[in-house]
């Protein structure tokens, strides 16, 4: 792509931007910093010039003489020994890295893991000898730079919380009584700037893009202050350079842009028997990495409550896979057990699977552990989107549900997913007759209180609801197959002080006493907590397009994330009639 751009001169004009720098703040903030193995602070590698410079600038006489080790290589280098102490931050490697069963192994093998987070309980953290408590995001104070680059204050809304600490006191406390003190003097975030914003312009001259010397005698209230700018800001040149490269001149020795040669995209290892699928992996919609945080918000969890693999319908009937049920997803790596979804828009021969569930949610292997390690030959990135991989129908005799206004995991689950709701827990699960009796499970699994419960053995059907003081407490279903009641309006029965007696029979009957009680269906649009089923009620009394939905049901006109969903949803309801 940037070589087709610089063939055709579309570099630094309006409507050309191969230069994506990075998706995401801060990803690109920590890129000028050097937040890279492959790269020093302010843009500069590790050529002998850019090493020297950097090392004069700090003081630094041992400063390190070569690239180090991306995160695929380094995760190998601790599984041989070659690693003994690691500090992990702000990222859970243990979920999101490729063979992250190894990655474990790996973790648990150290002399010493100190791992930094927010939360008290992630996958890499279960291996940790020294766990620091973090500022989180709303809790910090520094600057962001999105993919314009742009510099932007971010200032705490929330104060610290707990003895949760700075990352930049945590690093710098730990220096000091290593006995480095002198070489980490920071008493704030504004004097770490200060000295960035100086190495960016040190023995510059326009000679590297980076320069933010501009902004390197600030201030503290200066740096409070701060507006947002675009970089380059080099000292004595206080107008924005809105587009880089509109003058034809690069950051070369000649100025001059240069080719990269690449080699013609191909799979790293194509499927073949007995690996016949591409697995892709990715996120959904309303979930973030690892779920470690966007995982304890009940709104975001409405949506996509549990982790599934995506499978085109010719492929499904082909294999007997079927809407709901489960299936074993394997790769030579790994395996994991996900509910099936059946879909068209997948294309056949490849596989889906999102990549946010782990151990802290469902009893299935995170998907990263069934991908290949094979990284690309110059960024480092694994190729995450095509491991060869099978899949094949897992059976299971009985399938459930469980509403709980306290955490439940009962015994003898073949499968099973938890997610959050507004009073409590949602766990999906999936078991094969315990051994105990259904009765004597039951019994093991519900809470305390009065019960009302309904049992059809013949059918293989299972429910109770548990009420305490006049409130509900938990809701049991367990069938045959996955075709279990609705759950909105379920959980809504939850919300109520009390629940009258014809309410809690409705329960078990698994359908709204109350013939007008509409069922929203799955929730599609989180922001409104609108449903599937209404949007298609709507769509049948004439709504016929997204912004229509919107007008009457307001879904779709916040954050816009559900449109896409909506729109299919129309298309459905378009070809039914």
């Amino acid at each position: 792509i940037l070589n087709c751009h610089l063939a055709t001169g579309r570099i630094g004009r309006p409507g050309s931007g191969p230069l994506s720098f990075t998706g995401q703040p801060n990803a690109m903030g920590g890129r000028e910093v050097g937040g890279l193995a492959n790269m020093l602070a302010a843009h500069m590698g590790f050529s002998a010039a850019e090493r020297e410079r950097v090392r004069r600038f700090w003081s630094a006489p041992n400063l390190v003489d070569g690239e180090g080790l991306k995160a695929v290589p380094l995760f190998e280098a601790i599984a041989r020994g070659r690693i003994k102490a690691l500090w992990v931050m702000g990222t859970n490697p243990a979920v999101s890295l490729p063979r992250s069963r190894a990655v474990v192994e790996a973790l648990s093998g150290l002399d010493l893991l100190i791992v930094s987070e927010t939360v008290s309980r992630n996958d890499t953290l279960a291996n940790a000898h020294v766990r620091l408590p973090a500022a989180a995001w709303g809790e910090k104070d520094g600057t962001v730079t999105n993919s314009e680059r742009r510099i932007s204050r971010q200032r705490p809304f929330l104060p610290l919380s707990g003895e949760a600490r700075h990352d930049w006191w945590i690093l710098t406390e730990v220096a000091r009584r290593l006995g480095y003190g002198h070489a980490f003097p920071y008493r704030s975030a504004a004097e770490i700037f200060e000295e960035h914003a100086r190495l960016s312009g040190f023995e510059n001259a326009g000679q590297r893009a980076f320069d933010i010397s501009g902004m390197a005698d600030l201030g503290r209230r200066g740096y409070d202050e701060l507006e947002p700018f675009l970089w380059p800001r080099p000292a004595g040149r206080p107008a924005q350079v809105e587009r880089l490269f509109a003058d034809g001149r690069f950051f070369t020795a000649d100025r001059r842009a240069r080719f990269v040669a690449v080699a013609p995209p191909r799979l790293a290892s194509p499927p073949s028997e007995p690996w016949p699928f591409v697995l892709n992996t990715g996120r959904v919609r309303d979930q973030w990495h690892t779920m470690t945080r966007t995982g304890l918000s009940a709104r975001l969890s409405a949506h996509i409550a549990e982790p599934f693999v995506e499978v085109h319908p010719d492929d499904a009937g082909r294999l007997g896979l079927e809407q709901g049920r489960l299936a074993r997803v394997s790769t030579p790596y790994g395996s994991s057990v996900l509910r099936v979804l059946v879909s068209r828009g997948q294309q056949a021969g490849s596989l889906f699977a999102p990549i946010h569930w782990s151990a802290q949610n469902c009893s299935s292997d995170p998907i990263d552990a069934l991908v290949q390690p094979v990284t690309d030959p110059i960024s480092g990135q694994p190729e995450a989107k095509a491991t060869p991989a099978s899949i094949t129908p897992c059976p299971v005799a009985h399938y459930g549900c469980m509403l709980s206004r306290r955490a439940a995991r009962p015994a003898g689950l073949t499968y099973w997913a938890a997610a959050r709701t507004s009073f409590g827990h949602l766990l999906n699960f999936a078991l094969d007759p315990p051994e105990e009796g259904w009765r004597a499970w039951l019994e093991s699994v519900l809470p305390a209180g009065s019960r009302a419960s309904f049992a059809d053995p013949a059918a293989g059907c299972y429910r109770a609801a548990v009420q305490a003081d006049g409130r509900l407490e938990a809701v049991l279903f367990v069938g045959p197959d996955p075709k279990l009641p609705s759950l909105p309006w379920i959980k809504a029965l939850f919300e109520q002080p009390r629940i009258a007696p014809a309410e809690r029979r409705a329960v078990l009957a698994g359908r709204p006493a109350e013939p007008g009680v509409a069922d929203e269906g799955p929730i599609v649009c989180v922001c409104y907590q609108v449903g599937a089923a209404r949007i298609a009620a709507t769509a049948r009394a004439g709504a016929a397009t997204s912004e229509a939905i919107g007008a009457r049901l307001g879904a779709g006109t916040n954050c816009g994330s559900c449109i896409p969903e909506i729109r299919r949803l129309l298309a459905q309801e378009k070809g039914a009639s």
